[in-house]
Parts: structure tokens; C-alpha cells; sequence
């Protein structure tokens, strides 16, 4: 059976105030569009539809391949909205499931079971509704004497009686397809606002006998759409408690998950400790054992087991295991930690490679390099790697000594063994085994190399 997907997603959000489209808001990182497209696609077999109207070019961009799209113009209501998608999906699906692209915490196993819902109705239409003290504006569901649905009735119309049922239409709908197309348009236009509602075609079915079902959500944060800025916090907050309930699940530790941000997609590996204050962004993925935070930033960023990585900022960045960096250590697009390498205070990588066993005190920038396993670099180190036009790279190789204050002018080899003195400002290739002083650093001797071995 052949069931699509209609994301509404055509309406302005005057309310939020923005230049943004709304669908595009983010919540947990990622735009609003995104959660419903994550949810609807665990429920369909087909690729969405979503209708488009203000902001369509922007929307459209950013669905890429992902979704069609189609344009209501102009903008005459829910009713009309879908009825976009017919040329696209008439003759072409069973199932049309149709739901809001600002409802981010609507849930796949919701939207499972409202298909499964219509599957085994004899009728037209299935639908979700919740029972909440606060109707938020809501339509309240009004059932028949079997149990099915009668009508919707919305709250400016509702008589006093009607408005105390708790029962409310969360705006979610499975239909039969071939029902559908032609219901659309037999829906009376409203006389107050001149659109045709979505919420008719179940006064349709209800009038022709035919039984209209109800999935009951027992969440009512899912139901949370957006309509303004508050609102978006609120979604932000439920889909923060949601992401970081599921990771502790998983064997992750939060010592205060309230002050804890975790975006959606970011993965973390069991027995992984987060302190608070910590955000983690994007593509960011944690391994097993590590303690991250307090007061931490990591995006897109790729972490092995057993690192610790205290108030740092990470961006782009990669570490093996057991690598130990912070506090106020900053790592740049392409900066690599190898295995067992120690990073300190104040001191920031970009582009580079730090390989195994290298100690990176404290006061330092590294870009452009490749360093070689079981390297010091000493307080205040530089890598003089730009020249005004363009970057240039910084070899150093294994064992060797960059004593503080060293100012390492690229392009630069430094062989393995070497040493330089403190104060250095090194212009010129070093060998291996070489001890090099002085501003520019000048060749003094020769130096026994004594190999370092790291701890397991």
C-alpha cells in the first residue's frame, strides 16, 4: 500500500516576526521542516509533498532533493492547500497522510499508528486528537454515540457546552485517497474568511454516514505547534528534555540535564560523562568514556573514547582516544589530536595534525602542521604561518623539543631530535638532533636522541 505525505508549510508566521519563513526556525539545530520530514518518513513508503507559499523559494532550496514541493497561491486556507497536491498524487497513492511542518515534536510512532488507524477503517478518514485541560484554541472533537468522530468545532463557534470537552483536533489526518481528491471539492468556502478548511471533510464523511476514527496522543507536548517566538522556546525545551532523556537511556551520564544542550543528530557513546554548561552541535560525534564540560562547545566535531575535554571549544575538529585538553583550549576546522596528546590552557590548532603523544602546553598556536609523535611544544609557541598572501606549512618531526616562546616562521622543517631554546625565532630548515638558539636561531650542536615511550 502506497502511502504519501502532505507537509503544510505555506503559511507566513506573521506572529514570529521574522524574515525567516517559519518552517525554517530552528529548534535543537535543525530547521522545523526537518523534524516533521524525520517523522512523517517512518509512517510513508513515498516521497513528500509540501506545500509551499510564503518564503517557497527559500524552502524549497533547503529541501533539496528530499521532498516535492508544490505553490499555494494565493493562500486560501488548509482545504485548499492540499488540494495542490491532487495533480501530483491522484491515481498515484492509497494513503495520504496530512500534517503541519511546524509541529517539530510530533513523533513518527504517532504518525505510525494514525496510518495504521486508517488502514483498518472502514471510512475516509482517521485522525489524531489529544484530551487537555488547556485548549490552546484548539477544535474540540465531538463523537458519536459508537465512538466515531462527528465533528470538529471550532472554538469562536463552539456553544458554552461544547467548549467544555477536553478532547481537542491536533491538526494530524490520514486519508483514503481516492475519497479525498473528490471531498476537497465539495468543501464550502467559509463565509467569514473566504478559505476552505481541511477540518470539513470530516463533517463530510460524518454526514454520509461514513465513520471517521480518532488515534487519542498520549503526549500533549507533541501537539506543541508554533506560532511565536514563545513557542519556539517551548518546543526547544520539550525537544532538549526529549534528546537528552533518550541519550541517558543509551548509558550516557548528565550530571545536570537542564543545563545541558544537546542538538538533534549528535551521537554519544555509552558511559560518556557530560558536565553542564555544555553544547554540542551538528555533526558531533562522542565516543565511550569521555568526560566532556563543564562549560564546553563542540560542533561538528568527531571525539574517540576516553578523552577529557574541559571548557574548550571545538569546531571541526577530530581526537583520538585518551587525549586530555583544557581548560580554554580552542580546536579549529582540521585540527587532528592523535592518541594520548595533552593540550592546555589557552591554546588553539587549526588545520594541523598533533600525533601521538605530543604536549602542547599552554599559551600556543599551531596551524598548518604536521608535529611528530612525542613532540613538547613549550609555552607561547607559534607557527608563523601566514604571510600576508597565503598559508604555508610547519614540519616537525618526532621527539623533538620546542622550547617557549620558539617563533617557528613558515615554511619549516624541523627534523626529529631537534631542540630549539627559548626565545627562538626559527627562519631556516632544522636538522635532526639539533639544537638551534637565538633570534634567528643559529646551530650549536648536536644532540643524543633520548625516545619517549607513552603510557598505555
Amino acid at each position: 500500500m502506497k502511502v504519501t505525505a502532505v507537509l503544510l508549510a505555506a503559511g507566513q508566521g506573521t506572529r514570529m516576526k521574522s524574515n525567516l519563513p517559519k518552517v525554517l526556525h530552528p529548534v535543537t539545530g535543525k530547521p522545523l521542516i526537518w523534524h516533521a520530514l524525520e517523522a512523517i518518513s517512518k509512517s510513508t513508503t513515498e516521497k513528500p509533498i509540501v506545500v509551499v507559499g510564503h518564503g517557497a523559494e527559500d524552502v524549497t532550496k533547503y529541501l533539496g532533493d528530499s521532498a516535492q514541493t508544490v505553490l499555494q497561491e494565493p493562500q486560501l486556507g488548509t482545504g485548499h492547500a492540499v488540494m495542490q497536491a491532487e495533480a501530483l498524487l491522484k491515481g498515484n497513492t492509497d494513503l495520504v497522510v496530512v500534517c503541519y511542518s511546524d509541529m517539530p515534536l510530533l513523533r513518527g510512532e504517532t504518525l505510525q499508528a494514525l496510518v495504521e488507524t486508517q488502514k483498518n477503517n472502514k471510512g475516509p478518514i482517521s485522525m489524531l486528537t489529544v484530551h487537555a485541560d488547556d485548549p490552546r484554541g484548539f477544535g474540540r472533537i465531538i463523537r458519536k454515540a459508537d465512538g466515531t468522530v462527528d465533528a470538529i468545532v471550532e472554538e469562536y463557534v463552539a456553544t458554552p457546552e461544547q467548549l467544555q470537552v477536553k478532547e481537542l483536533n491536533v491538526g494530524g489526518y490520514c486519508f483514503d485517497a481516492n475519497w479525498l481528491w473528490d471531498a476537497l471539492h465539495r468543501i464550502p468556502k467559509n463565509p467569514k474568511k473566504g478559505e476552505y478548511y481541511l477540518t470539513d471533510t470530516v463533517e463530510l464523511a460524518s454526514r454520509a454516514g461514513l465513520p471517521v476514527q480518532a488515534t487519542v496522543m498520549n503526549d500533549v507536548e507533541e501537539t506543541i505547534g508554533i506560532n511565536t517566538r514563545i513557542h519556539l522556546a517551548d518546543a526547544e525545551a520539550a525537544m532538549r528534555r526529549r534528546i537528552n532523556q533518550q541519550h541517558m537511556l543509551n548509558g550516557v551520564t548528565m550530571i545536570d540535564p537542564a543545563s545541558t544542550y544537546i542538538e538533534a543528530g549528535v551521537s554519544i557513546g555509552k558511559d560518556t560523562v557530560i558536565m553542564p554548561n555544555t553544547y554540542l552541535h551538528g555533526k558531533t560525534e562522542i565516543g565511550e568514556g569521555n568526560v566532556i564540560g563543564p562549560n564546553t562547545i563542540i560542533r561538528d566535531s568527531k571525539i574517540g573514547n576516553y578523552c577529557k575535554v574541559l571548557a574548550s571549544v571545538l569546531e571541526g575538529a577530530m581526537l583520538d582516544d585518551h587525549v586530555d585538553m583544557g581548560p580554554f583550549a580552542r580546536l579549529r576546522k582540521g585540527a587532528h589530536l592523535g592518541n594520548h596528546v595533552h593540550m592546555g590552557n589557552f591554546g588553539e590548532v587549526k588545520d594541523s595534525y598533533l600525533a601521538e603523544g605530543v604536549k602542547m602546553g599552554h599559551f600556543s598556536y599551531i596551524g598548518n602542521a604536521q608535529i611528530g609523535a612525542n613532540t613538547n611544544i613549550g609555552a607561547g609557541t607559534i607557527t608563523c604561518n601566514y604571510d600576508g598572501e597565503k598559508k604555508h606549512a610547519t614540519e616537525i618531526g618526532e621527539d623533538v623539543f620546542i622550547g617557549s616562546d620558539t617563533m617557528l616562521v613558515a615554511p619549516l622543517k624541523i627534523g626529529a631530535g631537534a631542540r630549539t631554546g627559548a626565545g627562538a625565532v626559527v627562519t631556516k630548515d632544522v636538522s635532526e638532533d639539533t639544537l638551534v638558539v637565538g633570534m634567528p636561531a643559529r646551530a650549536i650542536r648536536k644532540l643524543e636522541r633520548k625516545t619517549k615511550k607513552v603510557e598505555k
